[in-house]
């Protein structure tokens, strides 16, 4: 696949909610540097796709909130490079709002979709799939998701089923058979003792025409919503038109309001040390443990009969920890987080219950 023809799409909208406290309304987790290299989560994923895109065909798609945050992360990219969503209605309205940017730009183009937030440990076998999936887009005009070898029954990913047997030349391209959302433990566990069930990435690659075509067929209700102001994308009048757009299109995710019900899915089959960074324990599972399988991403840390958590603390800090066996502990200035890590789901309805007794300072 020629680099030319080939945009980047990173979808950075989201608060993070289950990285509270880190995370907050005014700096979410892709503005951090989570992983301690540095650089910030959309920063790396930024600099990993700049090996098959320009800078010049680079979107980020975010909240009209983070443009500020995109431009001081994201120097080499101009204004019009960032485009501002003025409320968050999921990532089907997200990717339409640039696939017809890109229509308008370059009909022809491949866009490759992408969360800001996920951590890539193997980038040789990653370039390898992403490559393999840009050529099979390109050249079958299907529409392709990114599988990930499952490592445990993880309740945290939706899975794909892809047909046992390759339709195509390449054994690591399949056909798609069915997309399940999160699953319960035995159900997960099943799938990964199938061995025809992957994980779902949630990045994507097609060619813009093909999405195009898919909204028209599957979501003529936003497609209508899109090329009802066409004329005033990429113009002086877009961000009203957006907001329009914005005002009427559903909440609804691309895999069910288009992934689950097209007929022309396949999937290219990866194992390249991914995770969506989306928790606490996907952060703990990829970062090196100190003794007792402790990770400590900042501050000191004494510890007693404590092990397999994870810590992070003001950097000038000390905690004396005894007793805690597979706990988060996150202490930042003004609130301190003491979570079972089997139970981080909960973190989410902490923050839900705070903003119902209106604690907006901490959120």
């Amino acid at each position: 696949m020629n680099m030319t023809e080939t945009y980047c799409i990173i979808m950075a909208g989201g608060i993070g909610s289950r990285f509270w406290p880190m995370s907050r309304q005014n700096r979410p987790k892709q503005f951090l540097d989570i992983m301690g290299t540095g650089s910030s989560l959309i920063q790396l994923t930024y600099d990993r796709f700049k090996h098959f895109s320009s800078p010049d065909q680079f979107m980020i798609v975010t909240s009209d909130e983070y443009v500020e945050l995109t431009k001081t992360h994201l120097p080499e990219l101009n204004e019009a490079q960032i485009l501002a969503e003025p409320s968050r209605k999921n990532t089907a309205p997200c990717i339409a709002f640039a696939a017809y940017k890109l229509y308008k730009q370059n009909p022809d183009a491949v866009m490759v979709i992408s969360p800001a937030d996920h951590v890539i440990l193997k980038e040789n076998a990653f370039n390898e799939t992403l490559s393999q999936a840009i050529d099979h887009a390109a050249e079958t005009g299907n529409l392709v998701t990114i599988g990930i070898k499952p490592s445990r029954p993880d309740t945290g990913y939706g899975y794909i089923q892809f047909h046992h047997d390759s339709a195509y030349d390449q054994a690591d391209v399949r056909k798609v058979k069915t997309f399940t959302e999160k699953p319960n433990v035995e159900l997960a566990l099943q799938f990964l003792q199938s061995g025809d069930f992957y994980w779902n990435s949630g990045m994507f690659v097609w060619k813009v025409s093909s999405i195009i075509a898919a909204f028209e067929q599957l979501m003529p209700e936003l497609s209508e919503l899109f090329e009802e102001q066409l004329d005033s994308l990429n113009g002086p009048n877009e961000e009203t038109a957006i907001k329009n757009i914005y005002g009427q299109c559903p909440n609804i995710s691309i895999d069910y309001g288009i992934m689950e019900k097209a007929s022309n899915v396949d999937v290219v089959l990866g194992d390249f040390g991914w995770s969506d960074l989306g928790t606490f324990g996907s952060l703990y599972d990829q970062l090196a443990k100190k003794e007792a399988e402790n990770v400590v991403l900042s501050g000191s840390v004494k510890a007693y009969q404590t092990n397999h958590s994870i810590v992070k603390l003001p950097k000038d800090k000390l905690a004396v920890i005894q007793g805690l066996t597979n706990y988060i502990v996150i202490d930042t200035e003004d609130v301190l987080l003491i979570c079972q890590k089997d139970e981080e789901q909960k973190i989410k309805q902490f923050v839900n219950d705070l903003k119902d007794e209106e604690r907006l300072e901490v959120l």
